[in-house]
């Protein structure tokens, strides 16, 4: 199969995220939160906001214009399941599979309380056999508050190293930004999360995460803060963190908690708010599941994913382990 056109895919993805960033900003400038945070569809995934169908025309825009002369499959959250078709079989580079996620951290962003992001990833088409670590191309765009005048985006292809820039939304201005993880081989006085934004397995949640840390830290000394967390409502964002050296370790097990309490369907994370594990792995944070082992799902907008991210790959080999055996011994995974 061929390469695809890393470069061309890259360019189309920072023009289109940054027309999202432009839209969504003017949105919420014009109009008040209560427009915002409206309930616009509430089907079986996950609610769709004011926020989010604001950004959606732009998003279908930018796909149309772009099968003028390129054939690729789009899957993004709120659209059909099945993805929607741009371009003739044929036409231009190698298809692909586009996943995106428009806002990632809605919830966040629409109470005007802390950045969102959007992320967009691309895979060689292999049809419905397209896995999320086929991804080649992955482009990620701060969406930030109305009180904030800077945006990130943060870039990368495979094998081409993690890419960033720091945009002043005053002046239209573009500065490097670094990506460099942390070093640290220890989650002490860093910031470390296990994932539990919304009720649901958060008592069977907690007990994981102590277990994790108290052997990862010793016991809990009551009179120090040792380590500490931060539920960041956006996948996306939480990778953003780490890849810029904020976060040393994301645990995120929702998926196995719901099916340990014997809850079959279940809202977590999703291959779309994950889309852009590439760009922290080329900036050499380690992502993977649980276990340990490649993200495996399928490149869709309805499998729940449970993935683990670590700063760094020293630090991945003492905590991979540990959260290996506590996942498996509280959540018989």
């Amino acid at each position: 199969m061929q390469s695809l056109d890393r470069k061309s895919i890259l360019d189309r993805l920072r023009n289109l995220q940054a027309d999202v960033r432009a839209t969504l900003r003017a949105h919420m400038k014009s109009q008040s939160a209560s427009v915002w945070s409206r309930t616009v569809r509430d089907g079986d995934g996950d609610t769709i906001f004011g926020i989010d169908a604001a950004v959606e025309t732009t998003l279908l825009e930018h796909c149309k214009e772009w099968g003028r002369t390129q054939h690729f499959v789009l899957l993004a959250e709120g659209l059909e399941p099945e993805g929607i078709t741009f371009g003739k079989p044929g036409l231009g580079a190698p298809p692909f599979r586009l996943l995106v996620d428009p806002i990632d951290g809605t919830r966040g962003l629409m109470f005007d309380k802390r950045s969102a992001w959007s992320l967009a990833g691309a895979a060689p088409d292999r049809g419905s056999a397209t896995r999320l670590e086929d991804i080649e191309v992955a482009v990620m765009t701060e969406l930030p508050t109305t009180r904030q005048h800077t945006s990130d985006v943060l870039w990368a292809a495979r094998g081409g190293g993690a890419h960033g820039e720091r945009h002043d939304l005053g002046t239209g201005a573009g500065a490097g930004l670094k990506i460099v993880p942390s070093r640290a081989t220890t989650l002490r006085h860093g910031f470390a999360t296990v994932a539990s934004f919304f009720p649901g397995g958060k008592e069977l949640i907690a007990r994981v995460e102590e277990a994790i840390l108290a052997r990862a830290l010793g016991p809990w000394n009551p009179q120090k803060a040792e380590v500490y967390a931060d539920q960041y409502i956006s996948s996306g964002g939480q990778l953003a963190e780490m890849a810029l050296g904020r976060d040393r370790f994301v645990l995120d097990v929702r998926p196995l908690v719901h099916r340990a309490l014997g809850v079959r369907s279940s809202l977590a994370c999703r291959p779309y708010d994950i889309v852009t594990w590439p760009i922290a792995a080329e900036a050499g944070c380690v992502v993977r599941d649980p276990f340990g082992e490649a993200l495996q799902a399928p490149l869709d907008t309805t499998t729940n994913v449970a993935f683990a991210a670590y700063a760094n790959d020293k630090l991945a080999d003492v905590m991979i382990p540990i959260v290996r055996e506590e996942v498996r011994r509280h959540l018989g995974a």
